[in-house]
């Protein structure tokens, strides 16, 4: 396959409490963040509070050592779980290391967004940011996840 460049550019910058990846423990549904839009982007804001939820695409720009990328990695360095490809798995550590999550918009202030739910660090670039519209961005139905996956879930 052929190698497209591309250009891309950060919108903004997650301001977070967590500073530095936090152990597998850490409950980042409960966190809190603030994303700073540039400021040329804030009417691109306007209606976004409509939506209860928005999705947040970021630049994972402290796993960008190519050197820690492999084709099949163990989920989250847990070698008591079975080996899997990285597409199917939520390592950081990728071909291109582009993060995404559904998170709570919780208050909009000009060009800043506050969210619940954003498992990104301080200082990490906002790629992107899009509303969650259920219809369009969750499966009606026949939705299945291997038990490693639940599994998991379960112990993190």
């Amino acid at each position: 396959m052929g190698k497209m460049k591309m250009e891309i550019w950060p919108i903004g910058l997650v301001s977070s409490p967590v500073k530095e990846k936090p152990d597998d423990g850490f409950n980042w549904r409960e966190n809190v963040s603030e994303i700073e839009l540039d400021p040329a982007l804030t009417e691109g804001l306007d209606r976004l509070t409509d939506f209860s939820h928005i999705m947040v695409i970021w630049w994972m720009h402290r796993a960008t050592d190519k050197s820690k990328m492999a084709l099949k990695v163990a989920p989250r360095g847990r070698t008591d779980l079975p080996p899997v490809g990285v597409f199917a798995s939520r390592s950081p550590y990728r071909p291109n290391p582009i993060g995404r999550a559904t998170v709570r918009l919780v208050a909009r202030h000009g060009n800043v967004l506050t969210v619940r739910g954003l498992d990104a660090i301080d200082g990490t670039p906002v790629l992107d940011i899009k509303p969650f519209i259920p219809g369009y961005d969750s499966p009606e139905e026949g939705v299945y996840t291997p038990e490693w996956a639940t599994h998991h879930q379960r112990k993190s």
